[in-house]
């Protein structure tokens, strides 16, 4: 199988989770070839077919003309998938692709089972497997289902792209910045979190108190705030804010892929489960098997003396 791997850029960088396709596509055991409209300067650092395209000349997003340059990548690699990271970017420009293709579309994938797809479903409380029936598919993965082993490496091979008629309709005209949050997790050093094992909104006072002992903050999964037990601001995941702290207590979490990855990047992570099995446990530096609600009480008691 071959890929073609759609890298992101903005406001004059590469992003770092462009790195999650390559991630993607090795797990998939694809070849790969890459598509960048940037700089030269900021290049992946793999080895490979690189087709590189001047941001100056064709915005960090227009659609129509990012199109064109997709699909001409796609003539010349005859790709048997072009894959998108599940963002803003993807979102938009996967469908333009598939439909110009006429090529099945999975998104927002979080896992390869024995070559075919893992999806979400009911909010990711569920997942199902599909393939696409068309000879070309267009794939968009979840932020943090794959993750990188170690610093890139490598040096692409570039091609450069230019469009014979590169004129846009369109004007890229900037980012607007997310409304300022009631709580930045973002900054806080601990963070402790409600997962839907706390049981019941009352009890969330209970890992609220864990929290306030350890001297950070409160946070929760996404069937918690779903729930109304706890307000938006304080949720974590790619749905919510994006945590780096040095301590995270996850308390009750499963370890649904899309919050693993808003928290995935902390120091120290604590996970206190009954379920030994949860996937929480595979990012967890110490997994606690334990009832929640008679194991935090216990703690922050301890913590309190």
């Amino acid at each position: 199988m071959k890929t073609l791997l759609i890298c992101e850029y903005r406001e004059g960088k590469l992003l770092e989770s462009s790195y999650e396709l390559v991630a993607f596509a090795d797990k998939l055991g694809a070849e790969k070839a890459m598509v960048l409209i940037g700089k030269e300067a900021e290049v992946p650092k793999v080895n490979g077919k690189l087709y590189l395209a001047d941001v100056a000349k064709y915005g960090e997003y227009k659609p129509d003309l990012h199109k064109k340059i997709v699909l001409e990548a796609v003539k010349k690699e005859d790709p048997d998938a072009i894959v998108f990271l599940h963002s803003s970017y993807g979102w938009d420009l996967a469908p333009r692709v598939a439909a110009a293709l006429k090529a099945g579309q999975v998104s927002e994938i979080v896992s390869i089972n024995e070559g075919k797809f893992e999806v979400g479903l009911c909010n990711a409380k569920l997942r199902r497997t599909v393939t696409p029936q068309t000879g070309k598919m267009v794939l968009t993965i979840q932020a943090g289902a794959f993750n990188v082993a170690g610093d890139p490496q490598g040096k692409a091979q570039i091609e450069k792209i230019d469009l014979p008629d590169a004129v846009s309709p369109l004007e890229f005209v900037g980012y607007e910045p997310a409304q300022k949050k009631e709580v930045d997790l973002a900054r806080a050093e601990v963070v402790v979190s409600a997962g839907r094992g706390v049981g019941k909104k009352e009890n969330v006072a209970i890992i609220a108190a864990l929290a306030k002992a350890l001297g950070g903050e409160l946070g929760a999964s996404r069937p918690v705030v779903d729930a109304g037990w706890v307000e938006h601001s304080r949720q974590v995941g790619t749905t919510g804010q994006i945590v780096a702290p040095k301590l995270y207590v996850a308390c009750g979490i499963s370890g649904a892929i899309q919050h693993v990855a808003g928290m995935k990047k902390s120091e120290f992570v604590v996970a206190i489960n009954k379920d030994k099995d949860a996937p929480i446990g595979e990012v967890a530096d110490v997994l606690v098997v334990a009832d929640v609600m008679q194991f935090v009480p216990a703690l922050t008691a301890m913590l309190q003396k």
